[in-house]
């Protein structure tokens, strides 16, 4: 599988800034030149994937052939059992066109009321799931996916976070990803198990890898 090289410049395939700066952490320890989408006026494709994986491929294509560059895209999202996995890879259409997560954890609070998921303790059961892609102009791919399960909370809880992070308690744990500090949720979340494997595969070796390994 290929490698990207010390030095070599990547896109983030993300004009979230939440995303783009997680992806940001856990690339840096591979000494990468990092740039997102956004700042290089890259448009967004439409996500018409039916998986995680499917639209990961899709966005990480588009940036790396709109830039000429190696590009990360991440698609992720969240599956609540008691709304048969819903939102799932709708989990950003939810918040609507301004990207309003407090619309989208409103919704997700309300479906889960309608459906008596409330009354489940600790709380309804959910899990992220993250698929990352790493794409190269000429059209060869890697892809990998981690999650982590837990339960969700209402009302939200902590602004650390992003996206659905106040909602979510990880297994294990009493704090949601919106009251941990990023450190935190970065050595357990979806999106850092994804990228655990990318980084072993495909990230440059040597003392950057060995620094990732120890944070």
């Amino acid at each position: 599988m290929r490698r990207l090289e010390r030095g070599a410049r990547l896109v983030v395939a993300s004009h979230n800034p939440g995303k783009v700066g997680e992806i940001r952490d856990l690339v840096a320890p591979f000494a990468l030149a990092v740039v997102s989408a956004a700042e290089l006026g890259l448009a967004e494709p439409e996500e018409t994937g039916t998986t995680f994986a499917d639209n990961a491929r899709l966005k990480a294509l588009a940036a790396a052939r709109g830039a000429g560059l190696p590009a990360l895209a991440d698609d992720s999202g969240l599956e609540v059992e008691a709304l048969a996995g819903a939102p799932g890879t709708y989990s950003a259409r939810w918040a609507g066109p301004g990207k309003d997560f407090a619309v989208a954890m409103l919704r997700v609070a309300d479906e889960l009321a309608a459906c008596g998921g409330w009354q489940v303790r600790p709380g309804p059961r959910a899990r992220f799931v993250a698929a990352l892609c790493l794409a190269w102009p000429d059209g060869e791919t890697a892809s990998f996916e981690g999650r982590v399960e837990g339960h969700l909370v209402w009302p939200p809880r902590g602004q650390k976070g992003f996206g659905y992070d106040p909602m979510f308690v990880p297994e294990g744990h009493d704090l949601t990803f919106g009251e941990m500090e990023p450190g935190e949720k970065h050595a357990m979340s979806h999106r850092a198990r994804a990228f655990a494997a990318l980084a072993a595969a495909c990230l440059p070796a040597g003392s950057g890898a060995a620094a990732h390994g120890a944070r």
